[in-house]
């Protein structure tokens, strides 16, 4: 059977790869603690859930507009007003099935082969993957831990041809957790205003899971707004991971374009989730403020632990909930046999040693560093690093 050449362009996540090898030991009886996967161990909140239930009992089971219901469109208006002072109207909005497939929207009704995108590294896995799939071309800006993982204005300039079409980033970011401010921002958009033809994808996914104050958007900027495609979701923020609904805004021109694409792919995403999802968007916001509260507890004892593994050089992070330290200091150390020679060979010896999952870092473009969720209960976290340092312990 020959398959399309398309399938040889990118990758399977290893995000999604290593839960499924940790599912697989776990169907043997062996007890895996997972810090591989970016979902929140918490429970969608309750007010979420009732407004599913009755959208249910009100028969909200017909097919669903493109682009969304018209209430979720406004909802998602008047959430973007609210947080982010944004003026968006609801033409500008299309939710989708997920943050992923409103990611994929964008870049394929903008990246042309041969197109450049450029992305600082790390990047959350699927980024690269996506421009492949549109046959362009991924342009790495490698950042470093002593600039917190992100970008400058002259790297971002020098990284500049006359190709590129595509600026995607995130902030919180994933996988390193780096949060820009709006200083930062506002350096940025110097340069990208010299560029007007230049798209920013601005992935604010982990947007209410923030350590260090207000998030800030890089679409509050009103030069450069219609050059920007805002990307975000209900996932992370509201533990919705599940229910898959994914949403952007943009100008006009590209949210057609958006629309009309995944008008033959998907078509609008599920009734009951909409409904859900304007209930999270409009509703009360403590059941996300506390689970950042908890985010920001585990991330407290995540980091203790991590400082306590000898050879790791890890950035604390400001938002998201992974750390993403630098274990290359283990690049070389053997024990029965087996030699650790990159990320890879770590995140499989914790796999198969010490039975924790995590993600290697060339998924992310730092091959280098290895990410660990702490979306995970303490007692998991306290348990998991333990086995870490037996296991590091044991390599010479």
């Amino acid at each position: 059977m020959q398959l399309s050449t398309l399938l040889d362009r990118f990758a399977e996540p290893e995000t999604l790869k290593m839960a499924k090898l940790g599912r697989e030991l776990r169907a043997k009886g062996i007890d895996v603690i997972d810090l591989s996967l970016g979902e929140p161990d918490f429970d969608t909140p309750q007010h979420i859930k009732d407004a599913a239930i009755k959208a249910i009992n009100d028969n909200w089971s017909h097919y669903t507009p493109v682009a969304g219901f018209a209430d979720l469109r406004e909802a998602v208006c008047t959430k973007l007003k609210r947080d982010n002072n944004l003026d968006y109207l609801p033409e500008n909005i299309v939710t989708s099935t997920g943050a992923k497939q409103s990611l994929a929207n964008a870049i394929l009704a903008l990246v042309d082969e041969g197109d450049e995108v450029i992305i600082p590294t790390p990047y959350w896995v699927t980024y690269s993957e996506l421009v492949k799939i549109a046959r362009g071309k991924v342009i790495e800006i490698r950042t470093t831990v002593a600039n917190q993982f992100k970008t400058t204005p002259a790297e971002l300039e020098a990284a500049i041809t006359p190709n590129t079409k595509v600026f995607m980033f995130s902030s919180p970011c994933n996988p390193s957790g780096a949060v820009y401010t709006l200083a930062e921002l506002t350096a940025l958009v110097e340069v990208f205003k010299k560029y007007p033809n230049i798209i920013i994808l601005s992935d604010e996914i982990y947007e209410y899971i923030n350590f260090e104050g207000k998030h800030e958007s890089i679409a509050q900027f009103a030069e450069i707004k219609d050059q920007v495609v805002v990307i975000n979701g209900l996932s992370k923020g509201f533990a919705m991971t599940g229910w898959r609904l994914g949403y952007t805004a943009s100008n006009t021109t590209i949210a057609k374009a958006m629309e009309k694409l995944q008008g033959q792919f998907t078509s609008g995403t599920c009734s009951i989730t909409q409904k859900a999802a304007v209930a999270a968007l409009t509703g009360d916001l403590r059941p996300s403020q506390e689970m950042t509260e908890e985010f920001t507890r585990r991330r407290t004892r995540t980091l203790e632990l991590v400082k306590a593994m000898p050879g790791f050089i890890c950035f604390e992070p400001q938002g998201a909930f992974y750390v993403f330290p630098d274990v290359s200091a283990y690049y070389g150390k053997s024990v029965n046999g087996e030699t650790i020679k990159n990320a890879a060979d770590f995140s499989m010896y914790l796999l198969n040693t010490a039975h924790v999952s995590s993600v290697m870092g060339d998924a992310f473009g730092e091959p280098n560093c290895v990410r660990f969720s702490f979306a995970n209960s303490m007692q998991n976290i306290e348990k998991a690093w333990a086995r870490i340092k037996d296991a590091l312990g044991a390599l010479q």
